[in-house]
């Protein structure tokens, strides 16, 4: 079985569509109007990014305690290259710098109130 897709609500869909593609190397496959949007990496994987406004809401939208989507990157001078081209990004949040943790090394940002990890893949 292989994931084809995950649907990820956000307030500000073009400021997702700018984080996923300028910094995490996917293709802008279309956007409607700025409410939703699809992309894709390597052709295999979809993100649909999908406006809170399409559920006729205003508010940024809250995800559970701890629930985030995490990257793995080849080795960690990827993962660092990635810190450095987002650190600067004014609409995201930044834990920390890339760091050693658990048996991986990696960093965990937000973009509004969704969390994303990019890390070393440890297996």
């Amino acid at each position: 079985m292989e994931l084809n897709h995950i649907n990820l609500v956000v307030k500000d869909v073009d400021k997702a569509i700018e984080l996923f593609g300028k910094h995490l190397g996917f293709e802008l496959i279309t956007n409607r109007n700025s409410k939703m949007a699809v992309m894709q990496n390597n052709r295999s994987f979809a993100l649909v990014i999908w406006g809170q406004v399409m559920n006729n809401e205003e508010s940024i939208p809250d995800y559970p305690a701890n629930f985030h989507i995490g990257f793995y990157q080849e080795d960690e001078s990827a993962v660092c290259s990635i810190y450095d081209k987002i650190k600067d990004e004014k609409f995201l949040k930044i834990d920390s710098e890339p760091k050693k943790m658990r048996n991986t090394f990696g960093f965990y940002f937000y973009i509004e109130n969704l969390m994303i990890e990019i890390s070393v893949n440890p297996f």
